[in-house]
């Protein structure tokens, strides 16, 4: 079997997102199997390089992938040499550059790559930027380079939102009429009881990127428009729940980022989607995030992994008494979506299709340029926290 290598510079690994989700459970993962399968003649087969501030945190990264892929992956704290392809790995140059820094330092990490001769393909985490002039901008500039590229949407491949495409594809819902979604969970301050915050403090910071729209929103954008339609126009509203909380170094700190965010976003089709995010919730539901999806024919409610779902013919005929105990159990009238295929992770799956995309010239289509629409429904959502005001989604160019 011919083996295809492709050259990846890894940056942002050392934190908990790019070691976890796109290092560990992703790339590593894909070693650890051997590679992409693509024909019984050819696999690819990632290489990558991490890149980082921090040697001792690097040093760490390399032990604990050791057992996981079967040997010591390179590294250097040379990120601009090792974009310009100054640290060439075994098989030659890296030819893919991969960013999960913070929001506002990627700019000048795509800036450079789109610069590098070595460098063929771009893919970062999202959001691409805080503003959508600067994401349009960075998309015009990858695209204008020549560059592959693509954006993290990792969502789109949970096993709970892949079910409701299914659903919705099978005619499930008959008329899709509305959409709820319910995201969040309680993030410790660090200020009382003893309880270490588990998010950096930078989330809670407005100068340093943070904000729940504009981590939650880019989310929402692809999750709506891949399921159920372009967003037409929406109307935000954004709070500050917990103004002071603890940073990593045990100092208090202003949290001025919005820390919850609720919205209302009216579709093109005419769906109405409600979106409540929130760190400062404690969760009773099914999941972490549940979106409930209600038709004329049959409503569904997905969690990450699980969906539920209620038929027309199933549905109960409640009566409005309050003087009474409800002899209902809404609880209880709802069926198990099953697992009839296995599910790998969403983040090694969109890994897989971009490594593809690169090598292959398969179709990619989650770009930096959809990349900026998430910014942009960020940051009409917090125009409209503002103004308080609806506002038009108009389409970018």
């Amino acid at each position: 079997m011919e083996t295809r290598h492709l050259g990846i510079v890894m940056n942002g690994v050392t934190g908990r997102m790019g070691k976890n989700q796109h290092l560990i459970r992703s790339i590593g993962a894909i070693i650890a199997e051997g590679g992409i399968k693509v024909s019984p003649e050819l696999r690819l087969m990632p290489e990558p390089l991490l890149t980082g501030r921090n040697p001792n945190k690097l040093d760490d990264l390399v032990k604990e992938l050791r057992p996981i892929v079967g040997y010591d992956l390179p590294t250097t704290t040379d990120v601009a040499g090792a974009i310009a392809g100054k640290h060439p790995g075994e098989h030659g140059a890296q030819e893919v550059f991969f960013d999960a820094s913070g929001t506002l330092q990627r700019a000048g990490f795509l800036e450079q790559a789109a610069a590098s001769d070595t460098i063929r393909a771009i893919y970062c985490e999202k959001p691409t930027a805080v503003e959508t002039k600067e994401a349009v901008r960075l998309a015009k500039l990858v695209e204008d380079a020549g560059k592959k590229n693509g954006v993290v949407q990792d969502k789109l491949w949970l096993p709970g939102l892949r079910k409701l495409a299914m659903l919705r594809d099978l005619g499930f819902f008959g008329e899709i009429l509305s959409v709820k979604g319910d995201f969040g969970y309680w993030v410790f301050s660090g200020m009382d009881l003893d309880q270490p915050s588990q998010r950096p403090s930078w989330n809670y910071r407005k100068e340093d990127g943070g904000g729940m729209m504009i981590d939650m929103f880019c989310h929402w954008q692809y999750v709506i428009s891949n399921l159920f339609g372009p967003v037409k126009s929406l109307v935000a509203h954004g709070r500050t729940d917990i103004p002071e909380r603890m940073a990593e170094n045990g100092k208090p700190f202003k949290a001025d980022a919005d820390d919850s965010a609720y919205a209302i976003f009216e579709l093109e089709s005419g769906i109405v989607a409600q979106f409540n995010s929130s760190w400062c919730t404690r969760v009773r539901r099914d999941d972490l995030l549940t979106i409930q999806v209600d038709g004329t024919k049959g409503s569904a409610v997905a969690g990450l992994r699980e969906v539920k779902i209620q038929p027309a013919a199933a549905t109960p005929k409640p009566v409005w008494n309050p003087d009474i105990t409800q002899p209902i159990d809404f609880l209880d009238g709802w069926t198990d979506v099953p697992n009839n295929i296995p599910y790998d992770n969403a983040f090694k799956i969109q890994w897989e299709q971009f490594l593809r995309h690169v090598a292959l010239d398969e179709p990619f289509r989650y770009s930096l340029m959809e990349g900026a629409k998430g910014v942009q429904l960020a940051e009409l959502g917090m125009q409209s926290w503002k103004d308080r005001a609806w506002k038009d989604v108009p389409e970018l160019s």
